[in-house]
């Protein structure tokens, strides 16, 4: 579509009010909506503009392998249930896999918690040319970690013996060092786009019970995720205060409502097409030697028998 189609520019700035603006603190009941009300697009019509917009993406993330100057880090994070996996199936499904990393973080390992805790996802970045993608990221070291302080100490930080020195300075400090982070990242070429996918309780308890009645499904039940369930408020506020802190022009939050999952693949998909297109990329050029060079080439091979 073009820049001056009108529903495209209202696309554009719906999805701008998703994005928490740097310094802003934000509340997610009365700030973002976890539902979606319907009337922008149909759900037959926003399935066909992900198709046609998967495979412009893929045209751009050739450009992207090309240009080999940028990386791009695509950074989920959700309740349990509010569809991260779906989104990597369907969005990225269009997507050259050879140039797509995917990483799951799970409790870290022994190892992993003998360096600072950003170590392990600072190995999982992608290279130049890469689409990276944190299913679960760095950030579970302020939301995991905030529900349940005393895995801190299991990071053995010489600042903290205790639960009681895991106070809100201790936060604050954390929050800087994930914004200096992502900071130096972004300096250094790699594009940072963060999606919290906004489930209600009420759709994630929906998801639970499908999951439980389906035996189909029950394999990706965790009873871990109804414990997690019960300090709902608790992960609430911790979302809210990180994406208050976090969120900054070089790596911007975006709060997707998620309780209708084809609603927000297509803006994920959306967000991460406009940003790819900013970048303005190309193709190499190719100089007139090596022009002149593919041509004799291919004289050769047509002059074959």
């Amino acid at each position: 579509m073009a820049n001056k189609n009108p529903r495209r520019k209202a696309f554009m700035k719906y999805l701008d009010s998703l994005r928490v603006k740097e310094g802003k603190k934000i509340s997610l009941l009365k700030d973002f909506h976890a539902d979606y009300d319907h009337k922008m697009v149909t759900k037959v019509e926003g399935v066909k503009i992900l198709e046609e917009g998967m495979s412009n993406l893929a045209v751009l993330q050739d450009k992207l392998y090309a240009h080999n100057q940028y990386s791009v880090l695509i950074v989920l994070q959700a309740m349990d249930a509010a569809g991260k996996d779906g989104i990597i199936k369907h969005v990225m499904s269009g997507l050259n896999p050879t140039g797509v990393k995917v990483s799951s973080f799970k409790t870290p390992s022994k190892e992993e918690l003998d360096h600072d805790y950003l170590w392990r996802h600072a190995k999982a970045l992608p290279s130049r040319g890469e689409i990276g993608i944190f299913n679960r990221s760095h950030y579970e070291n302020v939301l995991v970690t905030r529900v349940h302080p005393e895995c801190i100490l299991s990071e053995n930080l010489p600042d903290v013996s205790s639960v009681k020195d895991i106070n809100k300075s201790f936060w604050e400090k954390r929050y800087k060092q994930i914004n200096r982070w992502e900071k130096n990242l972004a300096e250094n070429g790699t594009i940072i786009l963060k999606f919290f996918l906004h489930v209600s309780k009420d759709e994630q308890k929906k998801r639970f019970l499908e999951r439980i009645n389906d035996k189909e499904k029950n394999w990706k039940f965790s009873v871990a995720d109804a414990q997690e369930r019960k300090h709902w408020d608790k992960y609430m506020a911790a979302y809210e205060e990180l994406l208050s802190a976090t969120s900054t022009d070089y790596a911007p939050w975006y709060v997707l409502p998620a309780d209708d999952k084809w609603f927000t693949r297509l803006c994920l998909g959306a967000v991460i097409f406009f940003e790819f297109e900013k970048l303005g990329l190309s193709y190499p050029a190719v100089s007139q030697e090596q022009l002149d060079k593919l041509e004799a080439v291919k004289k050769e091979l047509l002059s074959e028998k």
